[in-house]
């Protein structure tokens, strides 16, 4: 630190200089302490990652400290950001923080074609970029009748299929929501869990109706459920159907087999959309019995009715060591590899 001299000529150490300092407001202080956190430590989040100093001393507004202005308008991208979710009507926790960082500046018009909203239902905002054109792509019904999104777990390509198959069908834009995945021990093991085919095969089923409960809420769920509006069915139950007016996502599709894989795609019937999702590195099938999912990549990666999105670690939003069990994996695949 740097010293002065007193009049007196005594040296004293000089004040530290204080960092820029820029506030900004917000209209609503109640959304601004969620967004701070329980003890701001989503502000803490923010800090460690941006080298800022932030703090909210109430009135609604937050004061960003930083000497370097891209470093100031990069916190307060975030922090706006972050109000504007609480804004339409979702939560800011850990991960929104997290994804919120990753996420690069789009103009408005971009951030609107990432949100999906389920009418009387819940809102789903991508999260970072690759999500964002996966919205994209699912939203483009002109353009792309098959959409597959592959990649890590936790990157949410099936929650945001299911919550955009689901905003269509309460739009009554299809007739019917049908999501399918296979159930890779249906062979012999299932024979051994009592109850009927429906109560066997439903362990399998319990992340989907998870997460349509979470788009559409349980009561208006097991009311379409009733209507059979929406089906959701091991794999096995598509062979010999034609899926019409349908929006259908093939979940787990790293477990179907090429011939189940060949099956399913063309099921697709008029005025049908479908959805593959899957993770190629996870699958569960006996070494006989090859995955259908790369083989459907690279026959179908240039047909122009066909998007692909190809998730990576940086997009995985369920939690941030995932992120991190996701790339010791991969280093470990690429040694063995070499």
């Amino acid at each position: 630190m740097k010293q002065a001299k007193s009049k007196g000529g005594r040296v004293r150490s000089a004040k530290p200089r204080r960092a820029a300092t820029e506030a900004i407001h917000f209209d609503n202080a109640d959304k601004v302490r969620a967004l701070a956190g329980a003890e701001d430590y989503h502000l803490i989040l923010i800090e460690r990652e941006l080298g800022v100093r932030l703090s909210a001393p109430g009135g609604g507004q937050i004061h960003i400290e930083a000497d370097d202005p891209k470093v100031r308008a990069e916190a307060k991208r975030v922090l706006t950001k972050l109000y504007e979710r609480l804004d339409t009507g979702m939560i800011c926790d850990e991960s929104a923080v997290r994804a919120a960082l990753l996420m690069q500046d789009e103009s408005d018009d971009d951030n609107a074609s990432g949100l999906i909203r389920v009418p009387r239902g819940a809102s789903f905002l991508a999260r970072t970029k690759r999500q964002g054109d996966y919205v994209r792509y699912l939203k483009s019904d002109q353009d792309y009748d098959l959409i597959f999104g592959v990649g890590p777990a936790g990157t949410g390509k099936t929650l945001l299929a299911v919550a955009y198959g689901a905003s269509q069908l309460v739009l009554r834009r299809f007739e019917r929501l049908i999501i399918t995945r296979p159930a890779v021990e249906a062979g012999e093991k299932l024979g051994f869990l009592p109850g009927d085919l429906t109560e066997k095969v439903d362990p399998y089923l319990l992340p989907v109706w998870d997460a349509l409960s979470d788009s559409l809420g349980r009561t208006q769920m097991e009311k379409m459920r009733e209507d059979k509006r929406i089906e959701v069915a091991p794999l096995a139950f598509m062979r010999g159907r034609t899926l019409n007016r349908a929006f259908v996502i093939v979940d787990e599709a790293q477990n179907a087999t090429r011939a189940q894989m060949r099956m399913v795609l063309t099921r697709l019937g008029e005025g049908s959309r479908m959805v593959v999702t899957g993770d190629p590195t996870q699958t569960d099938l006996d070494h006989r019995s090859p995955s259908g999912l790369p083989e459907a990549l690279s026959l179908l990666s240039d047909d122009p009715r066909v998007a692909i999105t190809r998730f990576a670690k940086e997009d995985v939003v369920r939690h941030d060591l995932v992120a991190r069990i996701v790339a010791a994996y991969e280093a470990l695949d690429s040694k063995a590899k070499s």
